[in-house]
């Protein structure tokens, strides 16, 4: 995700999650990506439908789920938050960034739902 690093390299770590998703969309959609931005994701539970289940960051040509951050370090609910995301949405590859860290190296997760790693 080169796009990722110059976004890092250029603005730096701490201005708010939605900042990042502006620009990272921005980007992505200027390298000739589909990119939508903060998809509500429905939620069915007992044969209802509840239609504010999530809302998801981004969404790259219907097949990558991007789930971003700005913290100072991840926890491991943040981990946990996108194997859901992505059985509820029906993707199966998810990316989730923490743009708040003084590096990216080690904040760039890739997270998959039934794809070979």
């Amino acid at each position: 995700m080169n796009v990722c690093l110059e976004i890092h390299k250029e603005l730096g770590p701490g201005l708010f999650e939605n900042v990042y998703e502006a620009v990272l969309a921005d980007s992505l959609e200027h390298a000739g990506l589909n990119v939508q931005r903060q998809v509500a994701v429905p939620v069915s539970y007992k044969g209802q439908r509840i239609d504010q289940g999530f809302r998801s960051d981004l969404i790259i040509s219907e097949k990558v789920l991007v789930e971003l951050k700005s913290i100072e370090a991840l926890a491991a609910v943040h981990k946990m938050e996108i194997p859901t995301y992505l059985k509820l949405s029906g993707i199966r590859l998810g990316l989730l960034i923490n743009f708040g860290g003084s590096l990216l190296k080690g904040n760039i997760h890739r997270l998959c739902n039934g794809l070979d790693p």
